[in-house]
């Protein structure tokens, strides 16, 4: 159902012309709020194409539990002390990242395979 609703908000993709134009017409780029000469950070927009947004956060959401690396960005966001809400919306903007790509290019998702990290060397006694 989110891939559907993903496929029908962003079309082919040409109307876009990189990664950042998709985040923000979906809304889930972030948004430096500024007033005169103060700027305030960066918070989650509120604008953009809800049911896009809304499909992206779900699809990232389950990725979360059940893709491994889904879940190891996720809980690297976490340990960056990112809530739930905040540490969701930039994995949907990382796989916004993909689906650009993908439709920019033509192809199929692959699962990129993980590289094994190198164990420490042992001191021998």
């Amino acid at each position: 159902m989110a891939a559907a609703q993903i496929l029908l908000n962003i079309g082919d993709g040409s109307a876009f012309e990189t990664p950042g134009h998709l985040a923000a017409y979906a809304g889930i780029a972030p948004v430096t709020r500024r007033s005169g000469t103060s700027i305030r950070g960066e918070f989650p927009a509120r604008s953009g194409n809800k049911r896009l947004k809304n499909a992206l956060f779900y699809s990232a959401w389950v990725a979360s539990n059940h893709d491994p690396i889904s879940k190891t960005y996720y809980d690297r966001k976490r340990a960056e002390g990112k809530r739930h809400n905040a540490a969701v919306i930039c994995l949907a903007r990382r796989r916004c990242n993909v689906i650009f790509a993908m439709l920019r290019d033509g192809t199929y998702y692959q699962s990129p395979t993980p590289v094994p990290t190198p164990e420490p060397p042992t001191l021998a006694a």
